[in-house]
């Protein structure tokens, strides 16, 4: 679903990203993580078609998202770590909207759910401006999942939910998986990634340290035990010792 091969984002003389591959294959979750300006935010934006690879082939669902971008996103949906609502309009008409967009026939019902499932119901006509943090998240997970889309990217999900809104969350994206969804997950929530993903991609200074199974992170750098756990395998790899992996490094 994600193919992403020898991607290089720079913003004049900054390199954000360099060399990077990895792949998301349906039914699978890729936890991507890295300290702050490794690159992660750039990535999703650069495959989610938000602002253009300075060189590199990004494939979703088989669609280049620079050469065939409407065939990619119809594919796709991109939760941002500060999703931007619009003010004035309510709960049920961002989901509108966004049908409307992906021009989705009968959307009601699934939307109905959604508010349902987000306990969003009673806030259906709510603008946004009115809405606490926490819910506005919740508003953009549920407009992602309007046009049912085979990729999902989720830059730190969890930023204001109440830990009903996480559990509700992690439970969403494992059913969309099960139903053959590729996810990504981007998170400073270790725990989280570890908890849920199948796959792990660190990144650090634009570069991949380890892009793998996620039970085999573990393997991958020399003098870690097989019970470390990713919060070890992270500090690990990004201060210092990553040249010590035995596989899966860049």
């Amino acid at each position: 679903m994600i193919h992403v091969q020898q991607f290089h984002k720079t913003y004049r003389d900054t390199v954000a990203v360099q060399g990077l591959d990895f792949q998301v294959n349906p039914g699978e979750i890729l936890g991507l993580v890295g300290p702050n300006g490794a690159g992660k935010t750039s990535t999703l934006r650069c495959v989610a078609g938000i602002i253009p690879p300075t060189s590199g082939t990004l494939l979703v669902a088989g669609h280049d998202i620079v050469a065939d971008p409407i065939a990619a996103k119809r594919k796709l949906a991109y939760v941002p770590d500060d999703p931007k609502l619009f003010d004035t309009l309510t709960v049920w008409e961002h989901l509108e909207f966004v049908a409307a967009a992906y021009r989705v026939a009968g959307w009601q019902q699934r939307g109905e759910a959604l508010l349902h499932r987000f306990d969003l119901s009673a806030k259906r006509m709510t603008i946004a401006q009115e809405l606490s943090r926490g819910m506005r998240q919740k508003v953009a997970i549920c407009c992602a999942y309007v046009h049912d889309p085979q990729v999902i990217m989720f830059d730190e999900p969890h930023v204001g939910l109440d830990p009903r809104g996480i559990r509700t969350m992690k439970d969403s994206i494992l059913e969309r998986v099960k139903l053959g969804a590729s996810v990504v997950v981007s998170s400073h929530l270790l725990e989280l990634v570890e908890d849920m993903c199948t796959h792990l991609l660190i990144l650090h200074q634009g570069r991949s340290l380890y892009f793998g199974r996620m039970d085999e992170a573990r393997t991958a750098f020399a003098g870690l035990g097989g019970d470390a756990s990713l919060e070890e395998i992270f500090f690990h790899a990004t201060e210092g010792s990553a040249e010590k992996a035995e596989s899966g490094v860049s």
